[in-house]
């Protein structure tokens, strides 16, 4: 099986969720940051909530059975006070990534309109937990483990371009950022790449 260990940073633990962090979630995504644009359907209820960590804990074990990547979200606890403060991951990101410049394409109309898959990051930090480093920690210890144990070629992640913070975290773990020259798809305004060049 390929199964995804806790990750330790020198404050954090991302480790996979429980049960019992449903209402810190809940508390986190659905109302802490119920504002933010995730690219998602947005707040859920409680009971949508509780259904979406019972679907994450499964995907875990069921994913690893099918040597698939370790695709879903983590909880990103802080090891002071085992509080936990954010969320973060891998996704498969589907876009059209010909658009970008720095993606090869064939022709103007396959960078227009076909669609490739890479592998994606995320995260989500507590606003109380904010702009004190967070994110980036998690992500770098991502990052890592994406290169190192999966041998991965690349990791990018998506955000708009009215989302400053997030992108901060892209230049500070060392992404290349680039915007797309079309209007849509609207949540693929900015995009940070990182290579992996440990091989060459």
């Amino acid at each position: 099986m390929l199964s995804m260990p806790t990750l330790e940073t020198e404050r954090l633990l991302i480790r996979p969720f429980v049960v019992d962090d449903l209402e810190a979630i809940h508390q986190l995504l659905d109302l802490e940051l119920r504002e933010a644009d995730f690219g998602s359907e947005g707040p859920q209820t409680f009971g949508a909530r509780r259904q979406w960590l019972h679907w994450t804990i499964l995907s875990y074990e069921e994913l690893a059975k099918l040597y698939q990547p370790p695709y879903s979200d983590r909880a990103i606890i802080l090891k002071q006070d085992n509080r936990l403060i954010g969320t973060c991951g891998f996704v498969p990101c589907l876009a059209p990534f010909g658009q970008l410049r720095v993606f090869p394409s064939t022709s103007e109309s396959v960078a227009t309109h076909s669609y490739s898959t890479e592998f994606g990051l995320f995260y989500a930090i507590a606003p109380a937990s904010q702009r004190q480093g967070y994110a980036t920690e998690a992500s770098k210890a991502l990052i890592a483990y994406a290169f190192d144990e999966l041998q991965l070629q690349r990791v990018v992640a998506t955000t708009t371009q009215a989302n400053i913070a997030s992108i901060n975290v892209m230049q500070k773990v060392g992404m290349q950022i680039t915007k797309n020259p079309y209007p849509d798809p609207p949540w693929l305004q900015v995009v940070g790449i990182l290579e992996n060049n440990s091989g060459r």
